[in-house]
């Protein structure tokens, strides 16, 4: 297929090249972009009618892994086929989804669908940020209403120095995983998305780095703005349905009832009250309006009344619905212990939000697997959130984790994970389950906080714990603003920002940031992370007051690790013939043995005295004898040429004759003996000093 033009881009070191061809003709846009050996296909289409759906505006983006793009044939031995999507694809797809959706004007209804497709990766490009940048293309040069383009940039930092778009060495060595989307609106640039993992930063690497990205960031943009001047089609003009009338109806009607739904107290009240209003709302509309166009108008113009007073009150008078002080949390509860038999288990409640944290221990061997197009390798630490509908007060199917879950859960889990003790000294599995009780507002951040307790109530050695928190932000589109701290509700549906930070007194682990409007300045974004600093540590001042540090021992229920090092070329001897040594000592004293290339020998064990013997059993099956040491044996084969005596459990010593003759001993006797030679094929010549015991 011949290509129309490309288009070429210095990024990281490295060419950045965009091809323009005709390969999804029948998609709205399209665009191949490759950096390095990675190479990416994004595509984008548009239903030509309205979707049904009033509730939010019908957007999908799916990130598709693709094993021949790494060379690999799947490893299931009866499942080839890609299927699910590996939770890294999901987390692809919530990125770009979270950095493209605020570019769609409102008013637009008809279904959208923008695909990213991995073709080939080369092991050192990430695709991520490329199917970032190949989506902002698709949609820029297609005729899809869309404010774009989206420029998206990784900054990681090694040896205090800033990398920009490092490749995987580079973020390997990095103590920063920093992903930023940027817009450029009338000349200024702003910051639209952030993802950031890292070990305890200051807040002022946060903003040293995305300054350090700054004209790169700007740089993608007037790069795309090239190609959609020469390839970008006409927009579609999407008319906005209006009805004055029916708008002078709906406020005539909702009068004062939509100030007292929204601002009363107790937050249950105001949630029944709002609940109540929107459906009388509802049967007002559909009686005197049934039309489609009309319902879905009168929807969205109450949305737009409830947005607009949340936004008057807090910019002209400071008032929350809930009455509380703009950087005011609610109130803070947490308990410890709660589940019997648990490892450990916490309870963190703020406000209406409630979490309850389990963790579960397990040996090395309980390691999640990893296998996808760009890991493979072993995870040995896992939040896992789950999100069931009563927490929501609603009834609703179980099915298993939606891409919500997935997401909320992998933050968590990077928040944590820079605080947990190394494996060498902590070799254990670590799985920790967050059970979303009840939601209202920023359940993610509430995760971190139990899940820290849950890991101090096991007694495992964290370096100190976290805690997180939601900042919201309210605009006018004037300049003038102000932030909203621990966000609940229609703070949370209605304002303009969700910024979630996390971390612990140190610094911060973990951060996400996405809009409802174009973008935010350098200015708020530094504004949003003091902010989040100030509650993060008075959140974990109450959290210390529950429990201060890691507990001076595991959980009588969790089991007990034992590590020996023995030499490598001792493991057969652990294993033994077809795996038969390995077998009666897991199951003679029930017990898990996990063994390392190095020589690591992990005996995992319920009970404390069956772990001591297998360590016992296998010290003695891996000691290297030697020459004058004394032993007491049984005698276990007598063959021709000599007598074989176990010597230690698992290791047998040779008495040659003619130094023994066989009828001084029969099998089972207990005989003493010493080390006469070790040969140099390893193996232990004895002598007999006496017989001790016949059998």
């Amino acid at each position: 297929m011949k290509t129309i033009k490309e288009f070429k881009l210095e990024l990281g070191g490295r060419e950045l090249n965009v091809q323009i061809k005709s390969l999804a003709e029948k998609a709205n846009g399209e665009v191949l972009v490759r950096h390095g050996d990675t190479l990416v296909l994004a595509t984008c289409v548009m239903t030509d009618t309205e979707s049904e759906e009033t509730s939010f505006f019908p957007l999908s983006v799916n990130y598709e892994e693709r094993y021949y793009a790494a060379g690999k044939i799947r490893g299931p031995r009866y499942i080839k086929r890609e299927s699910r999507p590996s939770d890294e694809a999901i987390i692809n797809s919530r990125l770009i989804d979270r950095a493209i959706r605020p570019g769609f004007p409102k008013e637009l209804h008809r279904e959208v669908q923008v695909i990213i497709t991995c073709l080939s990766w080369d092991g050192e490009n990430d695709p991520d940020i490329l199917g970032l940048i190949a989506s902002s293309i698709a949609l820029s040069i297609s005729d899809i209403p869309w404010k774009g383009p989206v420029s998206a940039l990784r900054i990681g930092k090694i040896n205090n120095e800033f990398v920009l778009n490092p490749t995987y060495e580079q973020k390997a060595a990095s103590n920063l995983d920093l992903v930023v989307t940027a817009v450029k609106e009338n000349g200024a640039l702003l910051i639209n998305m952030i993802e950031c993992g890292t070990d305890e930063s200051q807040e002022e690497t946060i903003l040293e780095g995305f300054k350090s990205g700054e004209q790169l960031l700007e740089k993608i943009i007037d790069f795309q703005k090239e190609i959609i001047k020469e390839f970008g089609k006409e927009k579609i003009k999407i008319e906005a349905f209006q009805d004055l009338k029916l708008e002078k109806e709906i406020q005539k009607w909702l009068g004062e009832k939509l100030e007292k739904s929204l601002y009363q107290a107790p937050v249950s009240r105001q949630r029944d009250g709002l609940d109540t209003l929107k459906r009388d709302f509802l049967d007002f509309v559909k009686n005197n309006h049934p039309e489609t166009e009309k319902i879905r108008f009168a929807i969205e113009f109450f949305e737009k009344e409830i947005e607009k007073m949340l936004h008057d009150n807090v910019l002209s008078k400071d008032k929350r619905p809930d009455g509380r002080k703009l950087d005011q949390i609610r109130e803070i509860e947490a308990e410890v212990g709660l589940i019997p038999r648990s490892h450990g288990s916490a309870l963190f409640c703020r406000g209406q939000t409630k979490v309850l944290s389990i963790l579960t221990l397990g040996a090395p061997g309980d390691q999640q697997i990893l296998e996808g197009m760009e890991i493979v390798g072993k995870k040995r630490f896992m939040h896992h959130y789950n999100f069931p509908p009563y927490s929501a007060g609603e009834v609703k199917p179980l099915r298993s984790p939606g891409r919500r879950e997935i997401g909320h859960g992998a933050l968590a889990e990077k928040a944590l994970f820079p605080l947990l003790p190394v494996y060498e000294k902590f070799p254990y599995t670590i799985r920790i389950v967050s059970e979303i009780l009840s939601s209202n507002g920023s359940t993610s951040m509430a995760s971190i906080s139990s899940s820290s307790l849950a890991l101090m109530d096991a007694g495992i050695p964290i370096r100190r714990p976290a805690a997180g928190i939601a900042l919201g932000l309210i605009t006018n589109g004037k300049g003038e603003h102000k932030i909203l701290t621990d966000i609940q509700g229609p703070e949370d549906h209605h304002g303009d920002m969700d910024f979630k930070v996390a971390g612990t007194e140190k610094g911060i682990t973990a951060l996400q940031m996405d809009v409802k409007i174009s973008g935010i300045t350098k200015e708020i974004l530094a504004e949003s992370l003091e902010r989040g600093k100030r509650a993060r540590l008075e959140i974990l001042e109450k959290i210390k007051k529950v429990l201060a540090e890691p507990r001076p021992q595991l959980s009588p229920w969790a089991p007990r690790i034992y590590m020996l090092q023995i030499r490598p070329e001792k493991i057969g001897d652990v294993i033994g013939p077809g795996g038969k040594t390995i077998r009666r000592i897991t199951e003679e004293y029930e017990v898990s043995i996990d063994i390392e290339e190095d020589g690591k020998v992990f005996i995992t064990s319920e009970k404390e005295e069956n772990g001591k013997m297998a360590v016992s059993l296998i010290e003695s099956l891996t000691r290297e004898v030697k020459v004058g040491e004394v032993f007491e044996g049984k005698v276990k084969r007598i063959l021709d040429f000599g007598v074989f005596v176990e010597i230690l459990p698992g290791q047998e010593g040779l008495i040659r004759i003619p130094r023994f003759k066989k009828r001084n001993c029969e099998i089972g006797d207990i005989v003493s003996v010493g080390v006469e030679e070790i040969d140099p094929q390893g193996r232990t010549n004895l002598s007999l000093i006496k017989v001790l015991k016949r059998k």
